[in-house]
């Protein structure tokens, strides 16, 4: 054989990796800035768009799946790899076995897209049918994925395009995965308004003026009012108290911690007072009683109230157990959420991985979950809709406190991923609730981000992450329901399957004739 002469043969072998592997996941990687702390909304489009392509051109089911993949891959390698932060830094794993956990989890979520890209090539075939299915086929996987196993609907492209984009007027209607298909809509028209060979100038014409229909219909939606004030505003005090987390449960700083949270709140001068996730290291019941009335009497002479996360037990023994909670401390009466939608790993240990719980360095690992459906929690007249941690990165189950509650409420302590990009996305989150549910949105957190939203979604005040400090902010109850608040994921699901399956049988039909499509 002659030097080089395996050349040419080896040529389509780099084109079709370069174009079906590297392309989808630089593509991934890029709408990574789309969301905060970039918030460049117009990225996560680019990146679909560059996706639909390829698999407009993938000559096999397994092609598509591994675009999707890479695609994937780029997205959660980029965007969650600071999941490695608390399995390492705070919960003592090996660095090579935190580093492959990481990866494993990305290539889990990853394989969402990868469906959705085999799903895309089997039910259609023609190029042109496929542009016209993908985006039913990634919405509907990335619906999946924050509801399979109990779900990880982290960095859901909706949410990217929050607070600023054109299209965030359909998340009030449609949700974030109605933003979802929106979005990835205009790449499927994008690339086919660019497909000379598969569309004809005139039908090339009508997709622009498709996408320009989406992007108006946007703009026009973002003008509607969907709720109301409910009464005067509310002065509330959101307390960052800045507990390193390698610090928080030590006994040696546990005095100095309530005292300090005790003196935020004494000083904080405001209607409601809000601390933390789990703001004060001990059990309710471990609390000194004498600590616990000084704060209501503060609050007594003050004409102010205290809400406060903390982490409730009952019993003792084989027979104890755990509850995240948010008390009402200055409450005639018992008043409480207690979480229900559980961290795995972190608040319950899924079957079968007991031994990788043990390994780490996470205090309480097994909560009990909180009832169902628990309704909004009353502080001195207004109506708080509660979720703790990533309570709030599921839309339908904040929905679940309305039309009840007049201001989302959301505390969390996001130290344990340090100064990564996980507070960020996480506050982006809470806005795109606020703007499903036209509601304001405050925020407590132990190291950030502390932030009130308004029902825009946008951040009216906010605290600088890794400080101390209290953030008092008017916040305006609303009442009133959004379509979506009404409806939650019922009407885009219905619409993307109607459409998924319509498109499915026009490319079954257009086989049968040999037709192109």
């Amino acid at each position: 054989m002659k030097r080089g002469s395996g050349g040419p043969a080896r040529a389509p072998v780099a084109r079709a990796l370069a174009l079906g592997v590297a392309l989808p996941f630089v593509a991934g990687a890029i709408a990574v800035g789309g969301f905060a702390p970039f918030y460049l909304w117009q990225l996560p489009l680019a990146a679909l768009a560059a996706l639909f392509f390829v698999w407009s051109r993938a000559e096999t089911r397994g092609a598509a799946a591994l675009a999707g993949l890479a695609f994937g891959l780029g997205v959660f390698l980029g965007g969650v790899s600071w999941v490695y932060v608390s399995l390492h830094d705070f919960g003592g794993l090996p660095a090579w076995l935190a580093g492959f956990a990481t990866f494993l989890l990305c290539l889990y979520l990853a394989l969402f897209p990868a469906t959705a890209g085999w799903l895309t090539v089997r039910f259609a075939r023609p190029p042109a049918l496929r542009l016209a299915l993908a985006p039913a086929a990634f919405t509907l996987c990335e619906w999946l994925r924050g509801w399979l196993f109990t779900g990880f609907p982290w960095l859901t492209m909706g949410t990217s395009q929050v607070p600023a984009s054109p299209f965030t007027g359909y998340a009030p209607v449609l949700g974030v995965y109605g933003t979802t298909f929106v979005i990835a809509g205009v790449a499927a028209l994008v690339v086919a308004a660019f497909s000379r060979d598969l569309f004809a100038p005139r039908v090339r014409l009508a997709l622009g003026a498709g996408f320009v229909a989406l992007y108006a219909g946007g703009i026009a939606l973002q003008s509607v009012e969907w709720t109301e004030p409910a009464g005067p505003p509310i002065s509330v005090a959101l307390l960052q108290g800045n507990i390193p987390q390698e610090m928080k449960w030590r006994d040696e700083v546990r005095a100095r911690t309530l005292e300090d949270y005790r003196r935020m709140v004494i000083e904080a001068n405001a209607k409601v007072v809000i601390l933390p996730e789990t703001a004060l290291p001990a059990f309710l019941d471990q609390l000194p009683h004498e600590y616990l009335e000084s704060l209501r009497e503060n609050a007594r002479k003050a004409r102010k109230e205290i809400v406060m996360g903390v982490v409730e037990r009952e019993g003792r023994g084989r027979e104890e157990k755990y509850w995240n909670s948010v008390l009402v401390l200055t409450a005639p009466k018992y008043t409480a959420y207690r979480k229900r939608h559980l961290v795995p790993f972190g608040e319950y240990v899924p079957w079968g991985f007991r031994w990788f719980v043990d390994m780490m360095n996470i205090p309480m690992g097994d909560f009990e979950l909180g009832a169902r459906k628990q309704g909004a929690l009353p502080v001195d007249g207004t109506a708080f809709g509660v979720a703790i941690c990533y309570e709030d990165v599921f839309g339908e189950e904040v929905i679940d406190a309305l039309p009840g509650a007049q201001v989302l409420l959301n505390v969390s302590n996001d130290a344990w991923f340090g100064h990564s990009w996980a507070a960020e996305q996480h506050l982006q989150a809470s806005q795109a609730r606020a703007l499903e549910t036209g509601r304001w949105m405050v925020r407590a957190t132990n190291t950030g981000a502390t932030a009130a939203v308004d029902d825009r979604g946008n951040v009216a005040e906010r605290l600088e992450e890794f400080t101390r400090g209290t953030l008092v902010a008017a916040v305006q109850p609303r009442t009133g329901m959004t379509p979506y608040a009404r409806m939650g994921n019922i009407a885009l699901l219905s619409i993307v399957l109607a459409w998924a399956i319509a498109v499915a049988w026009r490319a079954r039909v257009a086989a049968r004739r040999g037709a192109p499509g």
